[in-house]
């Protein structure tokens, strides 16, 4: 059976586990057909990498808009002062020089699912026999009155790691201490479930040894979130009364962002004016989805289980935040799983066999301070036709811990995050 205990150990400590199935047998030089990959994070850069691996011959394009990838998974630690910005920077030098993946940097705009071909920004057109998607996440601008793209230069997302990322913490270092960072977090499904409670853990890291007298307001869409013990427990203990969390029965969702002022006015009409004003609004599938003609009426993707391919248009799979695929999370570690599932089911498929039975793996770190670190694992199968969590298999890390597991578990998360980083983009990462 595995335990949490096992989990911890293997995948924080040490290193990245593999896909949990067994790989089909492809005869190596086989011709093998084209796959486009489109999006080079966890999901897609992990899928082409394994698609090559599993079957030199194939010929896998990368289309990534980026030539270097900023990682979600580790910005917050930027944001907390513990990591600088190319710390959390990948290439793609590995997959093209190590494995012959085609990079191509443009972005995807069309997709022809009867025609089989990708279309670029550029004009230039790709054929494909099967395509892999790894589109991530984009907000729903205007789901928030007032917010939408040009209030985001003002009241930072960063939920996209790169330029938001940067303009937030730009705008933590100007703060006055003494000042107000309110945090408004969305309500499910979105992009990483405990990240705004690491987030706000850090933030309170950086202003406990640069700006003491400040204070953050968390304004919450939900009336529970992920490690929700865990995360309260550390703040009480870490940072005294510094982090204040509003649920949503406690008038806790924003409805009105006025980001010229820094105000944002709840529910029940009560407006709050920040110092830093840091709004994580509803998400959906990134555009690219759309594009395919892959998504639901609620802007994500519906998969087939045993193999990411798309329920609605035939040799287009998807992996990553985008999908529909709960009780997985959307985290990193679960679009790098579900990239090597996906890879493995696209490889049986052209040379005519029968996917191999999948398993996916997940474990989430989050940090709250230096030395103290919490965790959630867990790991997933197909029953009865639906994603569902293997009875006993992970868990949270325990309430009782003392301070040893905790300094412990904040260093396997750096340990987690170069395993990772090195299974998905190689050792020129």
């Amino acid at each position: 059976m595995v335990t949490r205990r096992t989990l911890i150990k293997s995948l924080g400590a040490v290193s990245v586990a593999a896909p949990m199935f067994s790989m089909p047998s492809i005869a190596r030089g086989q011709s093998a057909g084209r796959v486009v990959v489109v999006g080079g994070g966890f999901g897609g850069a992990t899928a082409a990498k394994y698609l090559k691996r599993q079957n030199p011959a194939l010929d896998v394009t990368l289309v990534e808009a980026s030539g270097r990838f900023y990682t979600c998974p580790f910005s917050n630690l930027y944001l907390g002062g513990l990591r600088d910005f190319e710390s959390i920077g990948h290439s793609y030098d590995e997959l093209t020089d190590v494995y012959g993946v085609n990079l191509v940097t443009d972005w995807a705009e069309g997709v022809d699912g009867d025609a089989h071909t990708v279309t670029l920004a550029s004009g230039e057109v790709l054929d494909y026999d099967k395509l892999l998607l790894s589109p991530g996440v984009d907000m729903r601008w205007g789901a928030i009155e007032g917010y939408d793209e040009s209030a985001a230069q003002l009241a930072p997302h960063a939920w996209k790691a790169g330029e938001q990322t940067q303009i937030l913490k730009a705008q933590l270092e100007s703060m006055d201490d003494g000042g107000l960072f309110i945090l408004s977090s969305p309500e499910n499904p979105f992009r990483c479930p405990p990240g705004p409670y690491e987030r706000v853990s850090m933030i309170a890291n950086y202003f406990t040894n640069n700006k003491p007298n400040s204070k953050i307001l968390v304004l919450d869409s939900k009336d529970a979130f992920s490690k929700q013990g865990l995360f309260e427990a550390g703040w009480r203990e870490l940072y005294g009364d510094m982090i204040e969390w509003v649920s949503l029965s406690n008038d806790g969702r924003v409805v009105r962002v006025d980001a010229e002022n820094l105000e944002v006015e709840t529910e029940f009409g009560e407006v709050h004016k920040a110092d830093v004003l840091n709004i994580v609004p509803p998400q959906k599938a990134g555009a690219i989805a759309d594009a395919a003609g892959v998504t639901n009426e609620g802007g994500w993707v519906p998969i087939v289980p045993e193999t990411f391919e798309s329920q609605q248009v035939p040799d287009i799979y998807v992996v990553g935040d985008a999908t529909v695929a709960a009780p997985m999370p959307k985290s990193g570690f679960c679009a790098n799983s579900q990239g090597k599932v996906a890879a493995a089911a696209i490889v049986a498929s052209l040379a005519g066999q029968e996917p191999p039975a999948p398993s996916w793996v997940n474990t989430c770190y989050s940090v709250l301070a230096p030395d103290y670190g919490i965790s959630v694992a867990g790991v997933y199968h197909v029953a009865d036709g639906q994603i569902a969590e293997v009875a006993d298999s992970g868990g949270v890390s325990p309430a009782d811990a003392d301070s040893d597991f905790r300094r412990r578990e904040a260093e396997y998360a750096v340990g987690w995050y170069d395993a990772i980083a090195r299974d998905t983009w190689g050792t020129g990462a």
